[in-house]
C-alpha cells in the first residue's frame, strides 16, 4: 500500500466562510479555532464572515489560512487519518511545519502572523504583480524573464505552468513577450511579488523572528519549498530563504511520489494543489478538504482511517 501525503494550500485559495463547516462538525477543528482566537482575537470570525477584500490582505490571509488548515488536519486526525509525509505551498509550509511537530501550534501561528505582516510591508514598498505563464516550458519561461530587469520565475507549479513576479510596469510588456513565444500570461489576484527579490526585506525580517523562536526537527518527512527536498539541516534558514526564493512545487510532488506517496490530501480551502498534482502525475489519487462532505468522503475513502 502506498503512502499518504498531506499538502497544505497557499495564498489565493482563501474564500469567505472557509472553515466554518468543519468547526461546526468537528470538535477537534473547533478547538483549534478557539485556541487561535485566544492568540489573535477574531481569527475565526474573519475566516467565517470576513469579506473577500478583507481576506485578500496578506496580513489576514496567512493567519486565517493557517487556522483553517490546522483545524482541517485536526478533523482528519480526529477521524483517524494521519499523513506519512507533508509539504505546504508557500504559507502552507508553515502549516506543514506545525503539523510535522517541528513547532507547537502557538509558535506556528506566531510565525505565520509575522510572516504575513512582513510580506505585506514588503509588497506595499513597491508596486509589483504576479502572473501565471501557461503553455511554455520552464526553460522558455526563464528565457523570457531574462529579457527583463525585474521579472522573476517564482513558482514552478507543474509542467507548462510557471508563475512569475515582476515590477508592475513590466507586466504588460512581459505578457506580450510571452505571447510572442507561444505562451499565455494570466495576471494573478495577489498583492505582491512573492518569492522573488522583491521580498528580500521580508526574508531578512522573518529570519530575525525565527531566531527568537524554538524550531525543532520535523517528526515526519517535510519537504521544503526552497529545495524541493526533505528538510535537512537548519529549518530556520530554509524558512527565511523561502520567502524570497522560488517554490519548487513540481519537484516536491515528484519527490514525494518517488518516496512512495500515491494519495495526496489537500488541506485547506479550494483544490488548487489537487489540480497541479494531477497535471504532474495522473496516476496518484487526490482529495481536497474544504467542508463537511469532503471530510466524510476522505475518511471513508482513504486507507488508514
Amino acid at each position: 500500500m502506498g503512502k499518504i501525503a498531506f499538502v497544505f494550500a497557499g495564498q489565493g485559495a482563501q474564500f469567505p466562510g472557509m472553515g466554518q463547516e468543519l468547526a461546526q462538525c468537528s470538535p477537534a477543528a473547533a478547538k483549534i479555532f478557539a485556541e487561535l482566537d485566544a492568540l489573535r482575537p477574531g481569527t475565526s470570525q474573519q475566516c467565517f464572515a470576513g469579506t473577500e477584500e478583507e481576506l485578500k490582505e496578506t496580513k489576514n490571509t496567512q493567519p486565517c489560512m493557517f487556522a483553517v488548515e490546522l483545524a482541517s488536519a485536526a478533523a482528519l486526525a480526529e477521524g483517524g487519518l494521519r499523513a506519512d509525509m507533508t509539504a505546504g505551498f508557500s504559507l502552507g509550509e508553515i502549516a506543514a511545519l506545525t503539523y510535522s511537530g517541528a513547532v507547537d501550534l502557538a509558535t506556528g501561528f506566531h510565525l505565520v502572523c509575522r510572516r504575513g505582516e512582513l510580506m505585506q510591508e514588503a509588497a506595499e514598498a513597491q508596486p509589483t504583480a504576479m502572473a501565471a505563464v501557461l503553455k511554455l516550458s520552464n526553460e522558455d519561461v526563464e528565457k523570457v524573464c531574462a529579457q527583463f530587469d525585474q521579472v522573476y520565475p517564482v513558482n514552478y507549479n507543474c509542467p507548462g505552468q510557471v508563475s512569475v513576479a515582476c515590477a508592475k510596469e513590466q507586466l504588460a510588456p512581459f505578457s506580450a513577450a510571452v505571447k510572442a513565444a507561444g505562451g499565455r500570461a494570466l495576471p494573478l489576484k495577489v498583492r505582491g511579488g512573492f518569492h522573488s527579490p522583491f521580498m528580500a526585506s521580508a526574508a531578512q525580517g522573518f529570519a530575525q523572528v525565527l531566531a527568537a523562536c524554538e524550531v525543532g526537527q520535523p517528526q515526519l518527512p517535510l519537504y521544503a519549498n526552497r529545495t524541493g527536498e526533505v528538510y535537512a539541516g537548519d529549518p530556520k534558514a530554509l524558512l527565511s530563504q523561502q520567502i524570497a526564493s522560488p517554490v519548487r512545487w513540481e519537484t516536491i510532488v515528484r519527490n514525494m511520489i518517488a518516496a512512495g506517496a500515491d494519495t495526496f490530501v489537500e488541506i485547506g480551502p479550494g483544490q488548487t494543489l489537487c489540480g497541479l498534482i494531477g497535471k504532474i502525475d495522473k496516476n496518484v489519487k487526490t482529495y481536497a478538504l474544504s467542508g463537511k462532505e469532503d471530510l466524510e468522503w476522505i475518511l471513508k475513502e482513504v486507507p488508514g482511517c
